[in-house]
């Protein structure tokens, strides 16, 4: 009997470990839940709920194919060896079957698991499926992993330039397991209906459908509708233009070798650009890959440690009171607070916005970056470890490959170029509906003792704090 342990891989088409359990005999699947390990990693209701409500939909896709999924909820991840210990004796398990994860707690989850497995000569087969190529295997002339993304990208395309890689076929529908089997599989068995049923999160289910084929058929929409302009389009917050794939890519619903057949279907599976559009947005899931080898390669980085080290002794501010403006949209510049608003009631935050409100933490506040970081992830429905700090070292000009420190967003500048309407502000932030898109994007800068409107004013300086920023920086880097 073949054991599959789910985790963020959450469908059944091109599922590395599925299919190879698939090969190897008839199987069973098992998912572990703890609420208390998901709380240490900061993961959002949002986004528990998204995997509940998926894992469930998972259920009764492998039914379909008679394969039973345990679920069971147990206090924290090092306990799972000792149940993984006690299941496959009970079911007389031969190889437990999983895809590789990467984080610090996740790799030493595993390797806890292994050692325990071992012991009952039970192997632990792991597969590289999250990223397009393994983790560990791009690497530069001096056996080294790459820093700098546009490097690390140009070896990408060569190896793409050879193959893409493939999915992995479909698995049919083994034999029903006997009726004991499945009786020692439903005892203990989670449910998780009353997760799914909370109120808080009803709103959520409707903008965050799942299932695979919704997730498939968003692909194919986004490839056939927005693909082409995307480079043009990407970066206006209220164009619904980008793919908004990253909660099921994250989840497992989708899988990256997916989107990269949908991408060059057209091309009939050959790496072959047609478009800037192609381009910019397969470098996008290369940015995404960038991140997950980073966070493989340097571990420091999931214990919230910046990756330049002289970026430790910044000094940051301690600011309660902005950083509680910031977190709630109440920070009087109208792009930042709309991005904070978005994030507060979907989940999601449109990726220009990312930056624009990261950066103004980060740099315009001089408020620590991990506070951001940590915030995001707690509201995020797509929060990814490797993914979030990236972005945010980025933004912060602690990591790898990051923007220039002196290299500051100007928010009202940003919200004029990428919203000259107004249209993302006015959808987040109704208190300045009624202003022209002349004034809307830095509602004070003329009338700055205007007191009719329901909203803060600014509470930084832009001009100064940019000085500010570049001061506190520059001292790190100073010889």
């Amino acid at each position: 009997m073949q054991l599959i342990w789910y985790r963020q891989d959450l469908r059944i088409s091109d599922h590395s470990a599925l299919w190879h359990a698939a090969q190897a005999g008839p199987c069973i699947a098992i998912a572990f839940i703890s609420p208390a390990q998901s709380k240490l990693h900061d993961e959002s209701a949002a986004k528990s709920t998204f995997y509940l409500r998926q894992l469930n939909a998972l259920k009764s896709q492998l039914n379909q194919l008679n394969i039973p999924l345990k679920i069971v909820q147990i206090p924290l991840w090092k306990d799972i060896a000792e149940a993984l210990q006690t299941l496959c004796c009970q079911l007389k398990i031969h190889t437990v079957h999983a895809n590789i994860e990467i984080g610090l707690n996740e790799l030493q989850r595993d390797a806890q698991s292994q050692k325990c497995l071992e012991r009952m000569n039970i192997p632990l087969e792991l597969y590289h499926d999250r990223t397009i190529f393994p983790i560990g295997s791009i690497l530069n002339k001096s056996n080294q992993p790459y820093q700098v993304f546009s490097a690390f990208k140009k070896q990408c395309y060569e190896l793409l330039s050879i193959a893409l890689p493939q999915c992995y076929p479909e698995i049919k529908a083994q034999q029903p397991l006997l009726a004991e089997k499945l009786s020692d599989l439903q005892h203990g068995n989670m449910d998780i209906s009353q997760c799914i049923a909370d109120a808080s999160i009803q709103p959520l289910q409707k903008l965050w459908p799942v299932s695979e084929h919704y997730a498939l058929e968003q692909l194919d929409q986004f490839i056939e509708n927005h693909l082409y302009q995307y480079k043009e389009q990407r970066d206006f917050p209220n164009l619904d233009t980008t793919s908004q794939l990253s909660p099921y890519l994250n989840t497992g619903i989708l899988s990256i070798r997916q989107c990269l057949q949908a991408m060059f279907r057209k091309q009939q599976g050959y790496f072959q650009i047609d478009n800037a559009g192609q381009q910019t947005w397969l470098d996008e899931l290369l940015w995404r890959e960038f991140y997950q080898h980073i966070l493989f390669h340097y571990p420091a980085v999931s214990k919230r440690l910046p990756f330049e080290s002289s970026t430790l002794t910044v000094q940051w501010r301690d600011a309660e009171h902005d950083l509680n403006a910031w977190q709630q949209g109440q920070t009087g510049i109208p792009i930042v607070d709309a991005g904070m608003r978005q994030l507060l009631h979907t989940g999601w935050m449109h990726n220009r916005v990312r930056m624009i409100t990261a950066m103004f933490l980060c740099k315009n506040l001089l408020i620590d970056w991990r506070l951001g970081e940590k915030w995001f992830m707690q509201h995020l429905i797509d929060g990814d470890l490797a993914a979030n700090n990236g972005g945010w070292q980025w933004c912060a000009s602690t990591g790898t490959d990051a923007v220039p420190y002196f290299r500051i967003f100007n928010p009202v500048s940003q919200s004029q170029k990428f919203d000259p309407d107004g249209a993302y502000i006015r959808q987040w932030v109704p208190e300045l509906a009624d202003l022209d898109a002349a004034r809307i994007h830095d509602p004070f800068s003329k009338f700055p003792d205007d007191r009719s409107l329901n909203y803060p004013r600014p509470i930084a300086d832009l001009k100064h704090s940019r000085t500010r920023a570049i001061e506190a920086f520059k001292i790190t880097t100073s010889p």
